[in-house]
Formats: structure tokens, C-alpha cells, sequence
């Protein structure tokens, strides 16, 4: 079963961390992906960009039948999903279980939100 497992970040957060803490969930991240991959059960990860550098694609009443193009996030929130892990597990207990490895999980501020994938096209053959 593969689980999408989303970062959600609040710079905030971010900024107050010292460098040593930086660097502690910069290794942390590297031996999760270490032991997800020795375990099979990894798929992909990818770190995001800012919000700011976000277009919005959307209909628009005003631009008839053209989508509307506009900068920045669609929601005004603090946090925003900084990335993710693509996994595939066998259940849904594993991929908790997995989640609470994750650095940012002991980090007040932060959270990890796990999302079951219900169609994927992983673009082979």
C-alpha cells in the first residue's frame, strides 16, 4: 500500500532553529531515506520551494474559458507542504510507524501528514 507522507512546514519554526539542530534533521532525513531504501519500501521524496514561488492555475469567471494564472500559495496559512515521502508499506501502522522517524516529528511546530495513495502512474513502460 503506498502512503504519501507530507512535511508541513511553518517557517517560523524553522527560522528559531539553530544551526546544530539544522544539521541534526538534515542527518536525520538522510539516514530515514537510508532505511527506507534498504528496507524496499522507499519510492521517492522531493523538497518543495516556498510558497512565494508558487503559481495558481484556476477558472475564473472573469477570463471566460482560459484558467486564470496568479503567484503565491491559493490559501493564506503559516504552514505549507515543504515536500514529501512516496512509500510503499504494508499497512497503515507501518506507515506511522515510519512517519514517527522522521525528524520533524519531535519538532513542536512542525507535523507530518500521512495520506494512502489511491491511484498512482509512475510513468514505467
Amino acid at each position: 500500500m503506498k502512503y504519501l507522507i507530507i512535511m508541513q512546514v511553518d517557517p517560523a519554526v524553522l527560522e528559531q532553529l539553530t544551526e546544530e539542530q539544522q544539521r541534526q534533521i538534515g542527518a536525520g532525513h538522510g539516514a530515514f531515506i537510508a532505511a527506507v531504501k534498504e528496507s524496499g519500501e522507499f519510492i521517492a521524496t522531493q523538497a518543495l520551494a516556498d510558497p512565494s514561488q508558487s503559481k495558481v492555475v484556476r477558472s475564473s469567471a472573469s477570463s471566460g474559458d482560459q484558467p486564470e494564472v496568479t503567484d503565491g500559495p491559493f490559501v493564506e496559512s503559516k504552514e505549507f507542504m515543504g515536500g514529501f515521502y512516496l512509500l510503499d508499506v504494508e499497512d497503515e501502522a507501518r506507515a506511522v510507524q515510519l512517519a514517527r522517524q522522521i525528524p520533524d516529528a519531535v519538532i513542536p511546530g512542525l507535523a507530518l501528514e500521512l495520506r494512502p495513495v489511491m491511484f498512482a502512474d509512475l510513468g514505467e513502460g
